[in-house]
C-alpha cells in the first residue's frame, strides 16, 4: 500500500530542483504576458492556446512514462499523423467510432514497440525509429499523400470545434481527463511504482518481483494511445486527417518531459511537472507570436524547432550534471 502522502506536493518539487524551476519559469512568463500583452489574458487567447497544445501534452504524458522506465518512443508524431489519417476515413460513422478507431490505431502501434522492445530485445531507440517510419509511411500510403477531409455532416468536427457544456473545448476536457489518470496511475497504484523502480534498476525490479514486461507493455501502449488521441485531436480540430503532420512532434514531447525534470535515465519524473514543461514551451512560442504582431521581432514557425533543440539541449546538460553529483556522491 502507499501511504497517504503520495500526493505531497515535494514529490513533486524533485530532488534536483527542475521541477519547482519549471513552475517558476511557467508563472514568469504567465506574469511577464500579462503585463506586456493588452489580449494575452483573454479568454479568447487562453482557450485558443489550451486547445492547440492539447496535442503535445497528450503525446508528453505518454512520453514521461516511457522515459520514467529508461525507454524512449520516437515514434509518436507520425503516430498523432497516422491516427489522424484513420479517424478522418472513420468521421463518416461519427466520433463514437472514429475516437475510439483512433485511440485504438495508436495503442495497436504502441503494442508493436512493446512486443519488438520486450520480446525481440530490440533496443527502444532503434524499435521506436522503425515504428516512426512504418507510421509515417503507412499514413502517406493510405493517403495517397494527400490531406483527407472529414466528413463534415457527422458530428465528429464538434469534438475538436465545440466546447463541452459551453465551457471548455472537448479537447481540453479530454486531455484534463487523461492527465488525472495518468497522475492517479502513478501515484497511487503499483504499476506507477514498478514504471518508476524499472527506471531505476531494471534488474533490480526483476529481482524484486516486480511484473517488469507488464509495466514496460504499458508505457509504450498508452503512449501509443495518447499519440493515437493526438491524431483525433489534430483531423478533428482541422477538419482533415493530414498524413504529413506530426514532424518534430516527438522532440516536443522529449522537451517537455525533460523540462519537467524526467531524467532521461529513468527512475524519477512527475506528470504534473511534464504538464507544466510543456505549458512552458508552448507558451514561449505564444509570446513570440505576440512579438511578432508587434513588430518587435519576426521570426518564422520555423524557429520553433530551434528554440525546442535549444531547451532540451540546456536540459539534458543540467541533468547531466546532477546524475554525475549523485554519482560522485554514491
Amino acid at each position: 500500500m502507499l501511504d497517504d502522502s503520495a500526493f505531497d506536493l515535494r514529490k513533486y518539487l524533485n530532488n534536483n530542483g527542475q521541477s519547482a524551476g519549471v513552475w517558476i519559469a511557467l508563472v514568469a512568463l504567465i506574469i511577464f504576458g500579462l503585463l506586456r500583452y493588452d489580449n494575452f489574458g483573454s479568454a479568447y487567447n487562453i482557450v485558443s492556446f489550451l486547445n492547440y497544445n492539447s496535442m503535445f501534452i497528450l503525446i508528453a504524458i505518454g512520453m514521461c512514462f516511457v522515459i520514467m522506465t529508461g525507454g524512449i518512443d520516437l515514434s509518436v508524431g507520425s503516430v498523432a499523423a497516422f491516427t489522424s489519417v484513420c479517424a478522418a476515413y472513420l468521421s463518416p460513422f461519427g466520433i463514437e467510432v472514429a475516437l475510439p478507431g483512433g485511440v485504438l490505431a495508436g495503442a495497436v502501434i504502441g503494442g508493436i514497440n512493446a512486443f519488438v522492445i520486450i520480446v525481440m530485445r530490440v533496443p527502444p531507440f532503434i524499435a521506436t525509429l522503425a515504428t516512426m517510419l512504418g507510421a509515417k509511411g503507412g499514413a502517406l500510403v493510405i493517403s495517397g499523400a494527400q490531406t483527407i477531409s472529414v466528413d463534415w455532416s457527422s458530428n465528429f468536427t464538434k469534438f475538436g470545434m465545440e466546447k463541452a457544456f459551453g465551457i471548455l473545448p472537448w479537447t481540453i476536457v479530454a486531455t484534463l481527463v487523461v492527465f488525472f489518470i495518468a497522475w492517479i496511475v502513478l501515484e497511487r497504484t503499483p504499476l506507477g511504482r514498478s514504471v518508476l523502480a524499472i527506471g531505476g534498476s531494471e534488474e533490480a525490479s526483476t529481482l524484486m518481483g516486480l511484473k517488469v514486461n507488464r509495466a514496460k507493455a504499458f508505457v509504450y501502449i498508452f503512449s501509443g494511445a495518447c499519440a493515437g488521441l493526438a491524431g483525433v485531436f489534430l483531423a478533428s480540430s482541422y477538419g482533415a486527417g493530414q498524413p504529413l503532420e506530426g514532424i518534430g512532434w516527438e522532440l516536443s514531447a522529449i522537451a517537455s518531459v525533460v523540462v519537467g525534470g524526467t531524467l532521461l535515465t529513468g527512475g524519477l519524473g512527475s506528470i504534473p511537472a511534464t504538464l507544466a514543461g510543456a505549458l512552458l514551451l508552448g507558451l514561449v512560442f505564444n509570446i513570440l507570436n505576440f512579438e511578432n504582431g508587434k513588430g518587435t521581432i519576426s521570426l518564422s514557425a520555423y524557429w520553433q524547432l530551434v528554440i525546442r533543440g535549444g531547451f532540451l539541449f540546456v536540459v539534458i546538460l543540467l541533468q547531466t550534471r546532477v546524475i554525475r553529483k549523485r554519482q560522485a556522491v554514491s
